[in-house]
């Protein structure tokens, strides 16, 4: 009985000392041979497009027999397009300037005392998520850019997706490096439910873990871990229309980030109203979310204007919904606006639409989440759209790494001092030298 609970953990303790091996390897490569295994990459995806579909196509139908909740299946879905989009992904990736190496610091202590801080990788990444098959490729090619290794653990309802990509990603990583096999255990999958604990408890050889799921999963793997955990647990987002907003642009912001994917972290849960303009821009609202199938609630106030929609409740205020449906709240001031905002939100993003410069300025000084944004979507919230080539999550956290964590989210650095014989006896005592100290 006792060999039969061990085992599974001794399994993969085994994947990841492979991981571990292989990422100590990953890190001594050139930037353009990682570029050169992530084109490989990219064109085994490619190759085996067909393959992928296939596997999605199975996580859908068992999603649809399984009642799969609306965000999950619209998250589980990777279609051609999709699918296309994420290779784009994997190709900027490599254009991107590699942070490993990367000298921030190069100072003179002493004559022939010399001081570097160097860029180097974290070592190996565990990333837990739901769902998303498309993050399968956006993580594993950061992490080979930055080289990192990586263990992913997916949902169960994705698991023919996840395991498809994985086999496509090793075998690029495979055919680019044919002197070196073990490196494709660069990035590995775990397909059991039981292997996610297992996983938590590996602070030996992963050393950053990123959870991407529900409130409540996040909030389980932070009390289960003594691994560092990078990520953030609600995208309770916001936009706030000003009582000197231009109008038009108002609700096309509005659509945007309720509609263009509403299951997505970035998508807005709360619209703010200013009240001078409520009366206005309600209706103009209301007309524009409603034709796009979004349910409203809002509150006494909002109802007056909008007597046909349900009234939201103090839950509403807390809640991600990650589907078509929005609260509004008619608020008498910006500053009433930033109070509900900085008790509500979930530190992700937040959105100001207004022509007032000061004003703007104002509410991106006060509001206090990891992206705040002036007359634009929330859902610009994204590594690909910040240039970062992808990303691995978004981070809440007041330490850095914040917002979307792309490749410089994967790096820490190590100081490294050449000198010749130097000792600190020297520089103590009565006849103590004293250091330079000169940037170089």
């Amino acid at each position: 009985m006792i060999a039969q609970t061990q085992q599974p953990a001794l399994s993969l303790t085994t994947i990841a000392q492979q991981t571990q091996q292989a990422a100590r390897q990953l890190a001594q490569l050139s930037s353009n041979t990682k570029n050169q295994i992530i084109e490989s990459v990219a064109q085994a995806l490619e190759a085996n497009a067909d393959a992928i579909a296939t596997a999605n196509q199975k996580d859908l139908d068992s999603a649809l027999a399984t009642n799969l909740a609306k965000p999950l299946y619209g998250r589980l879905k990777l279609d051609k397009a999709k699918l296309k989009s994420a290779i784009q992904g994997v190709r900027s990736v490599a254009r991107l300037s590699d942070p490993t190496g990367e000298i921030t610091l190069h100072r003179e202590l002493d004559q022939g005392l010399v001081l570097k801080r160097i860029g180097v990788p974290l070592g190996v990444l565990g990333i837990i998520f739901e769902s998303r098959p498309d993050a399968v490729m956006q993580i594993s090619t950061l992490a080979l850019k930055s080289g990192n290794g990586v263990i992913l653990k997916g949902g169960r309802e994705a698991i023919h997706s996840c395991t498809a990509l994985v086999a496509a990603i090793r075998q690029g990583i495979a055919n680019a490096r044919a002197d070196s096999k073990d490196l494709q255990n660069a990035v590995q999958l775990l397909t059991t439910r039981e292997e996610t604990n297992a996983l938590l408890a590996l602070d030996k050889y992963v050393d950053l873990i990123i959870p991407r799921g529900s409130n409540q999963f996040v909030q389980y793997v932070q009390a289960n871990t003594r691994i560092p955990v990078l990520g953030h647990a609600d995208g309770i987002c916001h936009l706030y229309i000003d009582s000197e907003a231009d109008l038009e642009q108002a609700v096309s912001i509005a659509v945007d980030a309720k509609v263009g994917y509403p299951s997505a972290c970035n998508a807005i849960e709360t619209l703010l109203v200013n009240q001078a303009i409520a009366p206005k821009a309600l209706p103009i609202l209301a007309k524009a979310l409603q034709a796009k199938n979004v349910e409203l609630r809002g509150d006494t106030a909002t109802q007056k204007i909008l007597p046909d929609i349900k009234a939201a409740t103090e839950a509403d205020w807390s809640t991600e919904y990650s589907d078509l449906i929005l609260a509004i709240r008619i608020v008498e001031s910006t500053d009433i606006a930033i109070d509900h905002i900085n008790t509500y939100g979930s530190r992700h993003t937040e959105a100001i639409s207004t022509t007032n410069l000061a004003t703007a300025k104002r509410f991106m000084a006060q509001v206090d989440a990891a992206g705040v944004y002036h007359n634009c979507s929330t859902r610009f919230a994204d590594g690909f759209r910040y240039g970062f080539g992808a990303e691995v999550g978004i981070s809440t956290q007041k330490m850095p790494p914040r917002g979307p964590v792309g490749l410089e989210g994967l790096v820490t650095y190590k100081y490294q001092l050449v000198g010749a014989g130097h000792i600190v006896a020297t520089y103590s005592g009565t006849a103590a030298k004293a250091f330079t100290h000169k940037d170089l």
